[in-house]
């Protein structure tokens, strides 16, 4: 099995789930006993919490590279960004190392298009559901992606930072997300896709009126995968 590294931390809790994907995956493929050979460095997320402007960025990158390098230096074959907002810097932590580095939302576009859904809507934090970087990929993969709503997405950020990213669980945003779930059906959306590795949290994805593609359990997948030897 090919060793993967693995960017945590962002939050610990999603770094968990992660974790467990993965090595569930593995065990099931390759035996009972069997484990996933990982690197795994958690960074505090305090630093990286709820950033929007460019010089923060670009922080955020250098210290994604720095962890990305390390990673790699360290022995890890890919690697894998458990975050979906910090893929805002994909492109700068890829050109910095030379293993290759599995992208959430092409896996997401990957799983969808075999799916047959080419319409849906995107739900994450602020930086994910407002900006292009996460849109822009699924697009590029022939997935329409319905506009997005910004007070979908200020509600949004307020649980997914207030509550989820502190391992905090309400039945009240449990509920709200079932009915925002509801509305975007009527609003054309053939399924959802959960941008931000925390809503599993709040979101059954067995049992809503769309089909829910949840972005960090596919990207699990496909590290698993590339463990294998699949990917």
């Amino acid at each position: 099995m090919r060793k993967l590294g693995l960017i945590g931390g962002m939050s610990w809790v999603s770094t968990r789930a992660y974790y467990e994907d993965i090595n569930r995956i593995v065990q099931r493929q390759a035996g009972p006993e069997s484990s996933a050979p990982m690197l795994i460095e958690s960074l505090n997320f305090r630093p990286l919490y709820r950033i929007g402007e460019k010089a923060e960025w670009d922080r955020a990158a250098d210290v994604l590279i720095e962890s990305a390098r390390r990673l790699e230096s360290a022995g890890a074959e890919g690697l894998v960004i458990a975050a979906n907002s910090m893929h805002h810097v994909y492109d700068k932590v890829a050109a910095a190392v030379s293993i290759p580095i599995i992208h959430i939302a092409d896996c997401v576009a990957k799983a969808m298009q075999e799916k047959g859904v080419d319409r849906a809507a995107l739900l994450g934090s602020r930086n994910v559901m407002m900006q292009d970087f996460y849109r822009e990929r699924l697009v590029a993969q022939g997935i329409e992606i319905l506009p997005p709503d910004e007070e979908i997405a200020d509600r949004l950020d307020a649980i997914i930072y207030d509550e989820l990213m502190i391992g905090k669980v309400t039945r009240s945003s449990e509920r709200e997300l079932k009915t925002i779930l509801t509305n975007l059906g009527k609003d054309g959306a053939e399924a959802v896709v959960l941008g931000c590795t925390e809503l599993e949290l709040i979101v059954d994805t067995d049992a809503n009126v769309l089909p829910v593609f949840d972005g960090a359990h596919i990207h699990a997948r496909a590290a698993a995968e590339f463990i294998l030897g699949e990917g």
